[in-house]
């Protein structure tokens, strides 16, 4: 692990803190008129995703953590486990869907992400900004019903539950927006 001066952040950086492992959100550098400069960051937590505000003196030393990046291939579900392949060594790891956190209810069997490891330990995935789902069970559209805005529940077939337009029908592919959970479009 290497030191870096906190005039050296950068947006998507790794920051190892006493508090835990960070992502750098945004950083302001701050030059007051009376005073040392100081640098006010946005980090967010990596494990927890909470967000913490903190603020450091410029020129500052803190931990650069690096959070290697590496392409797996979705298999399945084992027990409160997931199982990830290697396209390349045909390697199989197994990670907890605790460290997944919501991500998982977007994930199809067969699918190429990235997963975002640090040392040994597998700290989350990326995923794509909105993903096809095919809806397996919800009730009949209703003929007409394209403009009211009423909403009804619809399972995917990841087993993720979202609120669709009366409209949307059994069998049908819609888009799913990763970040926020809701339906986008159909397919």
């Amino acid at each position: 692990m290497s030191s870096i001066s906190t005039n050296d952040l950068k947006n998507g950086m790794g920051l190892e803190l006493s508090d835990g492992l960070f992502t750098v959100i945004e950083f302001q550098h701050v030059k007051p008129g009376k005073g040392g400069a100081f640098v006010r960051t946005k980090l967010r937590n990596v494990r927890t995703k909470g967000v913490l505000e903190k603020t450091f003196r410029a020129d500052e030393k803190v931990e650069q953590a690096v959070i290697d990046k590496s392409e797996m291939q979705y298999l399945y579900r084992e027990g409160n486990n997931v199982v990830f392949m290697d396209a390349q060594t045909y390697e199989q790891i197994s990670v907890s869907s605790q460290s997944l956190g919501e991500a998982i209810s977007f994930l199809k069997e067969g699918e190429s992400v990235s997963l975002q490891r640090y040392k040994d330990e597998v700290i989350g995935i990326e995923l794509p900004a909105a993903v096809e789902l095919l809806v397996v069970e919800t009730e009949p559209g209703i003929q007409g019903d394209r403009v009211s805005g009423a909403r009804k529940p619809a399972t995917l077939e990841t087993g993720f539950v979202v609120q669709v337009p009366l409209f949307v029908n059994p069998n049908e592919k819609i888009k799913v927006d990763t970040r926020t959970g809701e339906y986008l479009t159909r397919a």
